[in-house]
């Protein structure tokens, strides 16, 4: 398989995430996380969280970006499972961008703000 776009991998992924819904959960380990659904995907995602500091603290670069690949694959099938996508976690980013991280934090924790 040729190597996607970058800009577009998040995309396609929801994409795939999408059509798996109605795949065969015995032939597709998307399908089985989506027919299990948020607490066992949310599990996962907790591994996977678990895996990627570990890696980060004591693995090689190559093991943390395959751990944090794996993290953000998970993420995504749990927001697929509120119907939700990459593109609404992106608009949060590009809305951020720019923004002393202090000043993200503590907007968010004034009374009122989501």
């Amino acid at each position: 398989m040729a190597n996607p776009d970058t800009h577009s991998i998040l995309q396609d992924l929801d994409r795939l995430i999408a059509e798996r819904r109605s795949a065969d959960p015995e032939a597709s380990y998307v399908a089985g996380l989506l027919r299990d659904g948020p607490a066992r995907i949310s599990r996962k995602l907790g591994e996977e969280a678990v895996e990627s500091v570990i890696a980060g603290l004591q693995e090689s670069d190559e093991a943390l970006v395959g751990e944090i690949a794996d993290l953000w694959f998970h993420s995504l099938v749990l927001l697929a499972t509120r119907g939700l996508s990459s593109e609404q976690v992106l608009a949060v980013l590009a809305d951020r961008f720019g923004l002393s991280g202090l000043e993200e934090k503590r907007r968010r924790q004034e009374p009122g703000s989501a």
